[in-house]
């Protein structure tokens, strides 16, 4: 019996799924069972799965469900100790599954081993680093804030944790992996891996692209966690909400944005404001309110000039530096 299952939810996924399981073939720990599940792909994912000779890969194929019931159903198969997650276009560095394994086996009290993540684009290129959390232990408060995990595809979790708090919520996509960590540190620790060892990819048609869509997610997240949060931290629900749409209004301006994204992100900003008012102090919120605005006014190309010659439309990355990471 492997000690660590590693389930991959995969649905039209031809472009990326072969560098993604080279990347769990490659790992420096090698006792795993990889599980495929083949999530009513149309494309060659099938094919290129099943030309993968290694007795340690299994692929199960359902009608398409979405991620959050491919990976339920890949839990199911799985018989591992430990359980990972991987998306289908993201990647490992070789260490991922060692460095993690050390720290549960180091520290049996806790049940979820997380590391830092990387941003990469559609061509494997960087873009960003992903939040850097060392919070260990109880990390139920901080998780409440903000998804420091960043992506499904970061811990380690032991199985039995998994079975006492239930898996994922299929009704949350595409958030429902934060959903699940909040679950999880309710009740158990969690400890942090301080390396970048997932390569996290954003393109224009992963799930987490959909703006609008990650915002409602996560918004129910949000909502439904601090129903069930103890009155002492409800006064984090706000600093949450701020958070989340901070960081949405800057996923609007990772790529100069087109008028739908402008308008999108006057959206969040909004939404952000009213949860952190103080945000009308900050030089940040009008330099993206004046993007918007031209980006609204003026063809999209000259909007793109006027705002390259202005030097103070550059740079929108301080605006996560606002973000409300500790709980006070």
């Amino acid at each position: 019996m492997p000690l660590i299952s590693v389930i991959i939810p995969a649905y039209n996924a031809e472009k990326t799924i072969q560098e993604t399981i080279d990347s769990v073939l490659n790992q420096t720990f090698q006792d795993f069972e990889i599980i495929v599940i083949n999530d009513g792909s149309q494309d060659k994912t099938l094919e290129i799965v099943n030309s993968i000779k290694d007795p340690r890969l299994q692929v199960f194929s359902y009608p398409n469900a979405k991620q959050a019931a491919s990976r339920n159903r890949g839990i199911s198969h799985s018989t591992g100790e430990f359980l990972a997650f991987l998306d289908a276009d993201d990647l490992w560095k070789p260490d991922k599954l060692e460095a993690q394994l050390k720290a549960l086996q180091d520290n049996p009290e806790a049940v979820v081993a997380y590391s830092w993540s990387q941003c990469i684009d559609e061509n494997g290129y960087f873009l960003r680093e992903a939040s850097q959390s060392t919070t260990s232990g109880d990390v139920y408060a901080k998780l409440l804030l903000c998804d420091f995990l960043d992506n499904g595809s970061n811990p380690l979790v032991r199985r039995q944790a998994l079975e006492e708090v239930g898996t994922f919520d299929e009704s949350l996509p595409p958030a429902e992996d934060w959903e699940l960590w909040i679950r999880l540190a309710a009740r158990y620790h969690f400890v942090a891996v301080p390396y970048p060892h997932i390569l996290y990819r954003q393109s224009p048609t992963s799930a987490s692209a959909n703006l609008l869509r990650m915002a409602s997610a996560c918004k129910r997240v949000i909502d439904l966690s601090f129903e069930r949060a103890p009155d002492s931290l409800q006064h984090l629900k706000s600093h949450s909400l701020a958070n989340l749409y901070r960081f949405l209004a800057y996923r609007c301006f990772e790529r100069f944005p087109t008028r739908s994204r402008a308008l999108i992100a006057l959206r969040f900003l909004w939404n952000a404001v009213i949860n952190d008012s103080s945000l009308l102090r900050r030089k940040i919120t009008w330099k993206m309110l004046l993007t918007s605005v031209l980006v609204l006014l003026l063809t999209h190309r000259y909007a793109y000039r006027v705002a390259h010659r202005t030097k103070q439309l550059h740079n929108f990355h301080t605006i996560l530096s606002l973000m409300q990471l500790e709980p006070f």
